[in-house]
């Protein structure tokens, strides 16, 4: 009689409103994540618009191959791989950072202040960080050639054909935009830490760094180790938007602004290859998924309790 009790326990009417509540949610999964699934057979086919996505011809793997055998396919995965290792690292150290300072601050009007300063680029689009990015960067307007001109430098440097300058500038503004979101996130997981903590080890005569070293930080491990995971997913994928729109698509930086994302729109702008692209987002998320997988199983050996499954 437990057993048949326990089975029937996924389902309870007292959570019924609950359901309902989540209802608009599960729909919307349904819609735009699992119901899309099904064009995952135009990657092994080359797809013809009168046709249509099943009376098109089946050609296997050949859209993979765009991938692969392109000259230009270690140029791309090496770019994407690099710059999400850099974010992923770069930002989680700054953001658990961050969060550790606001933290310490006394004055909580401060405090909150910054917090809502530094979440701010976070909703900013990256059509509007373009912008902000030009006006520093221009090659006739912008404010650091008119502070080179007024320090003696008399040319004009087109820093969109720079290439030097771009990996360090994208990394600073991927930081710049992403940090403040994570730091909220963390922020929200320390106001949760039991202040007996606290307590405790001043007692014991701890100092705030070390505090912050044996109590705040163990605490972030789980929120550190899921952000972490999830990051990892998408190591594979490049932000689109901060790829093509900062950079405004200038050729002369391909070589290291340009991923997989940017290099697949380009191909299916110029050739229209709907399978390629296909392809390529199919790749993009088996790799992604098996990358999930592989960092959750390497977390789960250092620390079980941080695993996400």
């Amino acid at each position: 009689m437990k057993e048949k009790r326990k089975k029937r326990q996924w389902f309870c009417k007292k959570d019924i409103p609950l359901y309902l509540m989540a209802l608009p949610t599960v729909i919307w999964l349904i819609m735009f994540c699992y119901l899309p699934m099904g064009g995952l057979i135009l990657s092994f086919k080359k797809y013809n618009v009168q046709k249509g996505i099943w009376g098109s011809e089946f050609v296997g793997l050949k859209n993979f191959e765009y991938l692969f055998t392109t000259s230009d396919a270690w140029r791309i995965t090496r770019n994407t791989i690099l710059y999400n290792v850099v974010f992923i690292a770069l930002n989680l150290v700054l953001s658990v950072a961050l969060a550790l300072l606001l933290n310490e601050l006394r004055v909580k009007f401060m405090a909150k202040t910054l917090q809502t300063v530094f979440i701010m680029p976070y909703f900013l689009s990256w059509a509007v960080v373009a912008i902000l990015v030009m006006a520093f960067l221009d090659r006739d307007n912008g404010f650091v050639n008119q502070i080179l001109q007024m320090i003696g430098n008399k040319g004009l440097i087109d820093w969109y054909k720079r290439t030097e300058i771009w990996p360090p500038l994208l990394i600073f503004i991927n930081a710049w935009k992403s940090v403040g979101y994570q730091t909220v996130l963390f922020l929200a997981t320390i106001s949760g830490i039991s202040n007996d903590y606290y307590e405790a080890a001043v007692l014991d005569g701890a100092s705030r760094l070390q505090q912050a070293r044996y109590i705040t930080i163990p605490h972030l491990r789980f929120v550190a180790a899921i952000t972490l995971i999830m990051s990892i997913g998408n190591i594979f994928r490049g932000d689109f938007g901060l790829f093509y729109t900062v950079t405004k698509n200038s050729g002369a930086l391909y070589p290291v602004t340009d991923v997989i994302d940017t290099y697949i729109y380009r191909g299916l702008m110029d050739v229209g290859n709907v399978g390629m692209s296909a392809a390529a987002g199919f790749y993009q998320s088996v790799v992604g998924f098996a990358a999930v997988i592989a960092a959750n199983k390497i977390v789960s050996k250092i620390d079980p309790d941080s695993a996400m499954f």
